[in-house]
């Protein structure tokens, strides 16, 4: 409960909870002391069904006992346990501590079974059908989401099965990527590059370089105007993967293709986010999940790997 917006509702939880376990107390000392005046037969003198009649007899003492422990368990579990509004209780016990434990407990299980892997190269790993099914399933669980089950990903989420990588494809370069995760900024160019139609101008420029279908007189006058692009993608337009800027010449289109999709993009930048992976996985984790992505997109290196 330590996400409350103010402290009223930490002290508003807390008292609702006391009154309740209070009121239970109040409920079974009021009716232990109430006596109900009962017929000569020690009944009520209710009937239903003709000839159902209601006793006076009072509450079993194994309920009452039952309903005693019960409050007793309850202010005993408020005391060692949260539950009383951002009061943390006596053994600090928390849900993402439990959490952590249990992961812990699992890293240490699997230890040996990735320390087999850690100290090959990526390149060899990915020939090893065992190191290659664990990897399958970390990527699964981890990356699919986003880059498909087939890891072919989709439009604003790479490919990473057909050999074109804005960081570097080597397995060193994408184990990197996992760990450290990676931010794609392009910022708006809309006012570098001029005015709306040299916008356009550059869009078919910049078609031009993969051969895709572009007007020529457009692109020619449009490639004075992608200088203003060139600090990030290169005066041929190749790209740069130090710094991720993608490549405009190899007909590979992250967000979309066509002259509408790159003046969008011009004029609006665009920002993509991997997340970091180093908190979730181990790093024996990484280095087979890295193995498997490399082998994706060079299958027959990863062929001639396998013993």
């Amino acid at each position: 409960m330590s996400d409350f917006t103010s402290g009223f509702w930490s002290v508003y939880v807390a008292a609702a909870t006391v009154i309740g376990i209070a009121a239970c107390l109040l409920l079974l000392w009021v009716t232990s002391r109430k006596k109900v005046a009962a017929n000569a037969d020690n009944t009520t003198g209710h009937v239903w069904d003709e000839d159902l009649t209601e006793m006076n007899n009072p509450l079993p003492m194994w309920w009452v006992g039952l309903f005693i422990l019960t409050i007793v368990f309850s202010a005993a579990y408020l005391v060692f346990y949260p539950g009383l509004g951002t009061y943390q209780g006596k053994l600090g016990w928390t849900q993402k501590g439990e959490y952590d434990a249990e992961v812990e407990k699992a890293t240490k299980a699997l230890e040996p079974l990735y320390a087999q892997f850690t100290a090959r190269k990526p390149e060899e790993l990915a020939g090893d059908a065992n190191a290659m099914a664990i990897g399958e399933r970390l990527f699964m669980n981890n990356c699919a989401q986003c880059h498909g089950s087939d890891a072919r990903g989709s439009k604003g989420f790479p490919n990473l099965a057909d050999g074109d990588w804005l960081h570097g494809g080597a397995g060193e370069k994408i184990a990197e990527s996992i760990t450290k995760g990676r931010v794609g900024m392009m910022p708006p160019m809309a006012a570098a590059v001029g005015t709306s139609d040299d916008v356009k101008n550059v869009a078919h420029y910049v078609l031009s370089l993969s051969n895709s279908p572009h007007d020529s007189l457009r692109a020619q006058l449009g490639k004075g105007k992608f200088m203003a692009c060139a600090a990030c993608h290169g005066a041929d337009g190749k790209g740069n993967p130090a710094m991720g800027a993608p490549n405009l010449a190899d007909d590979t289109w992250l967000h979309g293709w066509g002259e509408q999709a790159i003046v969008n993009i011009v004029n609006n930048g665009k920002t993509n986010e991997m997340p970091a992976q180093s908190g979730k996985l181990t790093d024996a984790q990484i280095h087979v999940l890295s193995s498997y992505v490399w082998g994706l997109s060079n299958k027959p290196a990863a062929a001639a790997a396998k013993p």
